[in-house]
């Protein structure tokens, strides 16, 4: 199992070290003072010291954290379609991305309230340079997705961790959480890119790509905001790449984007999940024997459930109907409810840069523009 070192999360037989190690790291201080405001730090240390598993880890402190993170800057997480899934079972979960850690560290909370087994979730390394967030993602069962590396590196990489997906669902009985595109949704518009697809296929062992899929038991992921706490920081990669200018990241800016996603104000969310995709597949093998296409149409087949599953908010309407200068939706929202809305585009974008505006207002309508194509929007 050597071969995966580079790339996995720990084992369990490493985590008390590991905890150890970060114990007293002023960070880790500044997680449990939040976590547990009323316990003094002696406490939940000499508790660290005595965890011996990711799980314990996870449901003793992070599931805690979380807790707190809903409470102070949410108005609650609601779920639907977990009761479909079945216990002891392993799913791949390729999702909608808009937050860089809460999406995936939302999901296993719903899955360890419905009594699922929870994922080892993908997480690109650039995320995770400072030492301490390395090891923490390493305690959340997150693996590595390695970038910025040549086409040959790129290859051999790809391999590896279509290999490793495959590890954790088939044998090792773990579900694995993947985004259905490299980077976070900017623009609203949730699509699936067939290379990620096609790069969990490269673990295939099976003579038809589309047989594998099957194995693996993919289940479509919606995760929707009401409002995006990071909706202000996605502008300018935004409008670097409608002037088709390269984007270069300020050096914390993945950072600030982390804490901004757990402290900012989200107001509701949801995750659907929707059905495990099965006929979906025989169907997709029958009308067509090419590889390619059989991937595109998968591809296709999640994007349908991702969309169709998407809880729209009243900021999704508000948007829309500021953008397209319309009050097409205002029976599905509350005059208070578009005020603070619009305070929100003032305080965050302003009025003098339209440009700006119009991708912000974009980045909340898309979702309703996309779920018109499937369904009349009531």
């Amino acid at each position: 199992m050597q071969r995966f070192d580079a790339i996995r999360p720990f084992y369990d037989s490493e985590i008390n070290e590991a905890l150890h190690d970060v114990v007293n790291h002023p960070m880790m201080k500044t997680m449990m003072n939040f976590t547990f405001p009323e316990v003094a730090d002696e406490v939940w240390k000499e508790q660290l010291k005595k965890t011996h598993s990711i799980r314990d880890f996870q449901c003793n402190f992070i599931y805690n954290t979380i807790q707190k993170v809903l409470e102070k800057s949410s108005e609650g997480l609601t779920t639907s379609g977990f009761e479909k899934l079945e216990k002891n079972t392993s799913y791949l979960f390729i999702s909608n991305h808009r937050d860089i850690l809460l999406d995936t560290t939302l999901l296993n909370v719903c899955l360890f309230e419905h009594g699922l087994v929870m994922t080892a979730s993908a997480i690109g390394d650039n995320l995770v340079k400072k030492a301490f967030l390395s090891t923490l993602a390493k305690l959340n069962r997150n693996f590595l997705v390695l970038r910025g590396l040549s086409p040959r590196e790129m290859l051999q990489s790809s391999k590896l961790l279509s290999e490793y997906i495959g590890q954790l669902l088939l044998r090792e009985n773990r579900s694995v959480w993947i985004a259905q595109r490299e980077g976070r949704t900017k623009d609203g518009n949730d699509e699936t890119n067939p290379g990620v697809l096609k790069m969990i296929g490269m673990g295939s062992d099976e003579p038809n790509l589309m047989d594998y899929f099957k194995k693996l038991k993919i289940v479509p992921v919606s995760i929707s905001y009401e409002y995006d706490p990071t909706d202000v920081l996605k502008m300018p990669q935004l409008m670097a790449e409608a002037n088709n200018e390269v984007y270069v990241k300020d050096k914390n800016e993945d950072f600030m984007n982390i804490l901004s996603g757990i402290m900012g104000t989200k107001k509701r969310i949801h995750i659907s999940v929707g059905d495990v995709l099965d006929t979906e597949i025989d169907q997709i093998t029958a009308e067509n024997d090419n590889a390619n296409k059989q991937v595109q149409a998968l591809a296709q087949v999640i994007d349908d459930s991702v969309l169709k599953n998407y809880q729209l908010w009243p900021t999704n309407f508000i948007a829309y109907d500021i953008l397209n200068e319309t009050n097409k939706f205002a029976h599905l929202y509350k005059e208070s409810e578009k005020s603070l809305f619009e305070r929100r585009l003032e305080m965050r974008i302003g009025s003098d840069n339209p440009v700006t505006r119009q991708g912000f207002l974009a980045m909340y309508a898309n979702p309703v523009v996309n779920k018109l194509k499937y369904q009349d929007v009531i």
